[in-house]
């Protein structure tokens, strides 16, 4: 019982405050079924009992479950099930209290803590943007498993509840109050219990829940109300749409939350318990896991940072006013960081301003900015052709051309505005930083910072370490990109880094099922069940073959200039073959009037017709082979890229995957799908796809052998 704090006051109140030993938040460890058994069997003896406030002396009021305990979990076993049918019914045994219960929600209350939440008669919370509530257990590939889905679906009915089930969604404390999911909010923490006290004197009588009530009808109808069934029908459809049949999930919580509406209460709580168990052991829960919780809290946290004090900017310089030069800009006034928009014509410099106006104003369209804040960020967007004076920046990002003689002119050019213990950041997406830093007078505080396209919308930026960058210029990277709100994923340098040598492979690889013999809709097809966001021959209609052409040639170029002979893309041949020649058709992709796809006046795309000729033959390519080569493709470059230490860890691979390529999120990315299929089943297939399609499929045996053995790049 040291974990709960058992007090009664003059009146018969109890309020038990959660305060779980060796730990700074309020979990659902292993202490915390027999702890809560305890509490109920006391409040089930208490004499005199008139009321139950549940209260928290953590900063938080209580984070849900013991995340490493699941992760642990292999199989769903009679064990499982049994352990969390006893866990729920200690809510349950609150419920039937013949005394009101109230929640003193103090900070964030979610999963677990929600549900415990749920489980009480009032809920009262603290007016504090920190004071979430939901259930965002599907984001981690599970389902409320305390009653969430049973108890949500009750309160607010299935329309209302559907967004906080199926989307993992959060709620502060004046939404929360909006929807129903809290019943009071307080201004102060100290106004927390009182409040839950008076309530207590103010409504002995509510002592059972609505769903415990003779009579009681869900909000908005039931499951057989034709307006919830026709709901039904086409939620399941968009289901699917969205999530492809690739996270089971989803489903599992729509499949409880409908089916509970048709069965007595306590069934349906079983019900749920049932298809939790089945989720802990799935793959898809063990990926998510891994990868968006503890793999983010290890990127959030600077676990891969280098130890030393925090940095700041305070005023940078954006080079190159075209689309990611002024994406670039818009991501630093929005986070309040000053920039100077450089350009050689002032007119490509307010234009490049004008980028963030339009966003400004897409943002206040949708209720996300006023007028006052467009003006305060663009402000902090200055356009300009001259340099700034002499040692005054703090950060200059190059963002020219992808042309290393551009490059290199620039930097020499523009590095005297670079302040004393300033950093100067290169936006290139694929030549050596160690190369580029020739040109600067102190390549230690040179380093790659690669953005990707719409800058906006892409929060991850890949942090690329030269071979003369210091550890200190590292830090002061990492953290610029968490000043201006983006996720660092650091690598080391090298031809195409990371993100650019996996990205090219996916492409490469719709066009060698293009010369396969496969059918152009089918690849695309394939993709999107693979669950890659797009298709590799729109990806290259968006990115543009011309520019793809333009990388390879620059390589080449350097390759004359080193006098040396790299691999950066050798077994992309496809690419070579398939772009060279409909480019010498003038076709080079979207911005070029068409490509792989041909476009009408208002945008609309149709695949073009003559993509046939470049078949070399009609080779029948299943499309579980196509689902299968476009994934591990890019998973063998993944593991490549961290077996040569391009890549550091295993987190870094996962999350670079998903949030800068696209990587299907449902495997948690690249590294994390190799572990989910299994070491040597992965081996196995990717063997079975050498034979077929080709040795890009190969891996050597000692790089499966390091991957399963060798878990400590895992972060």
């Amino acid at each position: 019982m040291e974990d709960f704090i058992y007090e009664k006051d003059a009146e018969g109140i109890v309020t038990v405050t959660l305060d779980m030993q060796g730990q700074n938040a309020n979990t659902m460890n292993e202490r915390f079924e027999p702890g809560m058994r305890g509490v109920c069997d006391r409040l089930e003896a208490e004499e005199g009992l008139t009321g139950v406030v549940f209260a928290s002396a953590k900063s938080t009021f209580f984070a849900g479950g013991d995340l490493n305990n699941i992760l642990a979990t292999t199989e769903a076993t009679e064990a499982e099930f049994t352990m969390i049918e006893a866990s729920k019914a200690t809510y349950r045994r609150l419920e039937k209290l013949p005394v009101p219960v109230v929640a003193a929600i103090n900070g964030a209350a979610l999963g677990g803590g929600y549900e415990l939440c749920l489980s009480c008669n009032h809920r009262i919370v603290l007016n504090s943007l920190k004071a979430v509530v939901g259930l965002p257990e599907v984001t981690l590939g599970l389902l409320p498993g305390a009653g969430g889905v049973v108890r949500l679906t009750a309160l607010l009915g299935l329309e209302k509840a559907m967004p906080y089930l199926l989307e993992g969604r959060q709620a502060q404390p004046a939404e929360a109050l909006k929807v129903g999911m809290v019943d009071e909010i307080v201004e102060t923490k100290d106004e927390l219990i009182p409040a839950a006290k008076a309530w207590i004197k103010s409504n002995p009588e509510a002592a059972v829940q609505p769903w415990d009530r003779k009579g009681f009808r869900y909000p908005g109808g039931d499951a057989i109300h034709p307006k919830v069934r026709q709901m039904i029908q086409v939620s399941s459809a968009m289901l699917y749409q969205k999530t492809r049949g690739l996270l089971p999930a989803p489903e599992k919580i729509l499949d409880v939350a409908v089916n509970s509406m048709r069965m007595n209460f306590d069934a349906a709580l079983r019900m749920e318990t049932r298809r939790f168990i089945g989720l802990m052991a799935s793959k898809e829960a063990k990926a998510a896991i891994s990868t968006f919780f503890f793999g983010m809290q290890a990127i959030k946290s600077g676990k891969v940072r280098p130890e030393g004090a925090h940095w700041k900017a305070g005023n940078a310089v954006v080079l190159g006013a075209g689309m990611m030069g002024s994406g670039i800009a818009y991501a630093h006034a929005k986070r309040g960081l000053a920039t100077q928009l450089k350009d050689t014509e002032m007119a490509n410099a307010e234009k490049g301003k004008g980028y963030s106006e339009k966003l400004c104003d897409k943002a206040i369209g949708k209720g996300r900015l006023d007028d006052a804040g467009k003006a305060a960020l663009l402000d902090r967007i200055t356009p300009v052709t001259e340099n700034a004076a002499p040692g005054s920046v703090d950060i200059i990002i190059e963002a020219v051309f992808e042309d290393i003689d551009l490059k290199d002119k620039v930097i020499a050019d523009t590095w005297p505005m670079l302040s004393d213990d300033g950093i100067y950041g290169s936006n290139t997406s694929t030549l050596p930083i160690s190369i580029l830093a020739e040109s600067c007078p102190d390549p230690t505080r040179f380093i790659g910072l690669h953005f990707f396209s719409p800058v906006d919308k892409m929060k991850v930026v890949e942090i690329i370490i030269g071979e003369k960058t210091s550890q200190e210029t590292l830090r002061k990277a990492y953290d610029y990109v968490q000043q201006i709100g983006y996720m660092p994923i650091v690598v080391n340098d090298s031809r195409g880094f990371f993100t650019s040598r996996v990205f090219g492979t996916f492409m490469d690889e719709g066009c060698q099922l293009l010369v396969d013999g496969m059918a152009p809709t089918a690849i695309e097809r394939a993709a999107w069940l693979a669950g890659m966001p797009v298709g590799p021959l729109q990806v290259f209609d968006e990115v543009s073959l011309i520019l793809g052409q333009k990388v390879r040639r620059t390589h080449e170029a350097l390759d004359q200039r080193l006098g040396v002979q790299s691999d950066f893309g050798h077994h992309n041949t496809a690419t070579v073959e398939v772009t060279d020649r409909m480019i010498e058709m003038g076709r080079g992709g979207r911005q070029y009037g068409g490509g792989f796809y041909d476009y009408d006046s208002a945008g609309k795309r149709t695949l073009w017709p003559e993509l046939g000729q470049f078949a070399r033959g009609n080779a029948d390519v299943p499309l579980q082979d196509a689902i299968d080569r476009i994934l591990y493709r890019q998973a063998i470059e993944t593991l490549r890229c961290l077996d040569e230490g391009v890549l550091n860890t295993e987190v870094e691979a996962n999350l670079g995957g998903i949030f800068a390529i696209g990587f299907p999120a449902h495997t948690g990315g690249a590294i994390q799908f190799i572990r989910g299929e299994g070491v040597d089943r992965f081996r196995a297939r990717a063997r079975e796809l050498a034979d077929a399609y080709g040795e890009r499929f190969a891996v050597p045996d000692t790089i499966y052998d390091r991957l399963r053995d060798d878990r400590a790049r895992a972060a």
